[in-house]
């Protein structure tokens, strides 16, 4: 395992760098704000490079607190030598600092606690040191009998039990066998003999085994599920050689001793009863941990990418959420996101009213010169997306096209039911927001999702599996970079939207909103020092990361924070920038400065650093950028695809939507993603979620419902 200096090193992040870090985040300063605006201090460090400083410091400071735990439960005992001492504050892990403590630990009686009582602790220090003295075992044993040690063999079992005890509690012998189970050991699984798995999820694992340091997360995850299920049986093997060579190490039977059969037994015993199991259990819970941080770190990434996702803007959005039974619920909303019209329809079975449904989406199509249909991607979803290609092929035009788009549904329900829903729609059916939901996801797909349960969006990995906290911070972590990457309209964004904003918390993004419906909009960053709550320092983190589009100063609709105003008005009157200048001549301006002024000089004259000068130049040259528009667009369509058109061959255009371990699921436009294995990628392949790529049809499987993709 590296260590912290290590870790650092190879992130590319020096120690004075970490030094400044730790400074601005012991000062309550967030993360964004610091890879936004304090570039200087920390010489340019980005997000993922504070996060790690972050949570190295995290770590270390859980791993003081242990150590001040154990030292004092040790102390109160009496127990707590000067040289356990240094070795509990020398530990660099919480195993390692576990293992020290558990001689000291207080549990429940224990076998060897039993024979200590009864006085046994000196013949199993007879035990332990193999004492050569006397051949005649009852020389040793006969002094320790009495009514409740009656015999010679209660009194050797009791004192193997203790030297079993002290084997399995020897914190060298727990740290070396545990690192070479690690390392060497097999996890072994079979099938339960009266498991029922109808559907044979587990399958693989019928009859699997793999070496700890080759097992992969998926199939971590994959196994601790199966055997949670009752489905599978799992166990640890490990070879004799790599667990005898450490124990005999530090308790060896030696040939000549009367106490050598006892030391043998005592280690059989210790292993089979003690040690094993606790080092299986130790590796297992590495093995799941270091599983869940990899299947933390998917979700996250495929989060960030579709929180990325490009609007698709002004366009007034027809919404389907489909069902069979109880109808396909159908909302209009126009380009802000503002509900028109709901209405249901019953296409399918069992009211089949195909016609009817058709004559009322051709209605609210001109009525409300909708141009995009969104449709659910859940149940009755390719039925539903048969009745929107004909509606389109009917209206329309050469001149005004319909296109259709099938939008990943997952999260509408939950956030239908929510008391967020409740807040916007308190006189709508939960079935009618989800369908708005579903409409509005395409439009700002950032602005919707926020108001989702990140683990409810189905974009990640065995996420109901794993640490619920963590992912929650994990997730959390990930929507915080996104909503201050993109930035936010401050006259137009929700208290939830808000709430994700550097520096401000839920009570104050309410009490933002709250301002702005008494008050009207914001005219101006500075106004929102007027909020109750909102001090100095909460303006300082938040003010960057918000927009005011119609601001009476023009720098409010950009990144620039307003503590580089002064420098960004004195730049621009050397480069003799004025506010209704075009793009192109700023940028012409900028650049004939910069023919005159080198970077440094000019940072200098200004009095601010090189990272904020760039900043300022790049907020000039594209005020207000979105970085969502640099990402292409999700694929609009006017036609319908089945499975039984594919043919082995064919390329087609597709959306990633959602990448796993094991390779990427791809939307082709039929009703089952197709799957790009791995091992179909070119070396420097990395995939996110939403990108549009060109795959080709490599295998289909009507019956069972499933594609193969290679590139």
């Amino acid at each position: 395992m590296l260590n912290q200096n290590e870790l650092f090193k190879q992130n590319g992040i020096s120690p004075k760098q970490v030094d400044e870090t730790i400074k601005l985040l012991e000062s309550d300063h967030t993360v964004p704000f610091i890879a936004r605006y304090r570039k200087e201090a920390t010489g340019g460090l980005d997000e993922v490079q504070i996060r790690l400083i972050q949570e190295v410091v995290e770590k270390e400071n859980a791993l003081n607190a242990r150590k001040k735990t154990v030292l004092v439960a040790i102390e109160e005992q009496g127990k707590l030598t000067d040289a356990l001492k240094q070795k509990i504050e020398a530990a660099t892990t919480l195993a390692e600092v576990n293992d020290l403590y558990l001689p000291y630990k207080q549990k429940r009686k224990t076998r060897a606690m039993v024979a200590k009582a009864k006085g046994l602790e000196k013949l199993a220090n007879f035990i332990l040191i193999q004492d050569r003295t006397n051949d005649d075992l009852d020389t040793y044993v006969t002094p320790f009998l009495n009514d409740e040690v009656p015999s010679t063999e209660e009194a050797m079992q009791g004192a193997m039990d203790i030297v079993a005890e002290m084997i399995n509690e020897t914190t060298e012998i727990r740290k070396q066998v545990r690192e070479k189970a690690i390392q060497f050991a097999s996890i072994d699984v079979s099938k339960k003999d009266d498991a029922d798995d109808p559907k044979s999820v587990y399958e693989t694992y019928y009859d699997f085994s793999k070496k700890v340091r080759y097992i992969q997360p998926y199939q971590a995850l994959a196994i601790n599920r199966g055997e949670k299920e009752k489905i599978l049986s799992v166990s640890m093997s490990m070879e004799e050689r790599d667990y005898m060579g450490v124990i005999d190490y530090f308790y060896r039977p030696h040939p000549r001793s009367v106490f050598a059969k006892a030391m043998r037994d005592a280690i059989d015993d210790c292993l089979s009863r003690l040690l094993l199991p606790a080092i299986e259990r130790d590796v297992r819970r590495h093995l799941t941990e270091l599983s869940e941080e990899h299947a933390i770190d998917v979700f996250a990434d495929n989060l960030e990418s579709l929180l990325l996702q490009p609007p698709i803007s002004n366009l007034s959005v027809l919404g389907i959420d489909p069902a069979y039974r109880t109808g396909c619920k159908t909302v209009v909303v126009d380009p802000s996101g503002k509900l028109l019209e709901y209405t249901a329809i019953y296409p399918h079975q069992p009211q089949n009213k195909w016609n009817e449904a058709k004559a009322t989406l051709h209605d609210l199509i001109e009525k409300y010169g909708c141009e995009l249909i969104v449709i659910g991607n859940g149940t009755a979803s390719r039925e539903t997306e048969k009745l929107a290609i004909e509606v389109i092929q009917e209206a329309s035009t050469k001149d005004k096209p319909i296109y259709y788009l099938i939008t990943n549904e997952a999260g509408a329900s939950v956030y239908s039911a929510s008391d967020l829903a409740r807040e916007e729609f308190p006189d709508l059916d939960v079935s009618i927001r989800g369908a708005i939901s579903i409409a509005r996801r395409v439009q700002d797909p950032l602005a919707e999702l926020v108001k989702i349960d990140p683990k409810a969006i189905g974009v990640g990995m065995y996420q109901h599996d794993v640490d619920q906290k963590m992912l929650s911070n994990q997730l959390d972590h990930v929507i915080e970079s996104v909503v201050n990457r993109v930035g936010v309209e401050l006259n137009t964004a929700s208290p939830t939207l808000l709430k994700y904003i550097s520096g401000i918390s839920n009570a104050l993004a309410k009490r933002i909103v709250a301002y702005r419906e008494e008050n009207g909009v914001f005219h101006s960053r500075e106004e929102l020092t007027e909020v109750s709550g909102l001090g100095a320092k909460a303006f300082e983190q938040a003010a960057g990361f918000l927009r005011i589009r119609d601001s009476v100063n023009p720098l409010d609709n950009t990144g620039i924070h307003p503590e580089s105003y002064d420098a960004t008005l004195q730049l621009m009157n050397m480069a003799g920038i004025k506010t209704n200048d075009s793009l192109n001549d700023v940028k012409e301006k900028i650049k004939a400065l910069l023919k005159h002024m080198k970077k440094p000089e000019l940072a200098s004259e200004l009095g601010i650093g090189e990272y904020t000068l760039n900043d300022i130049l790049a907020n000039l040259r594209n005020p207000g950028r979105d970085p969502r528009e640099e990402i292409e667009k999700p694929i609009l369509r006017q036609d319908v695809l089945k499975m039984e058109d594919l043919r082995e061959g064919m390329v087609l255009s597709g959306t990633v939507r959602n990448v796993v371990d094991f390779g990427s699921f791809v939307d082709i436009g039929v009703k089952q993603d197709g799957l790009l294995h791995k091992s179909e990628y070119d070396k420097d392949d990395k995939f996110r979620v939403g990108d549009v790529i060109k795959v080709k049809i490599k295998m289909i499987d009507i019956n069972r419902g499933r594609i193969g993709l290679a590139k």
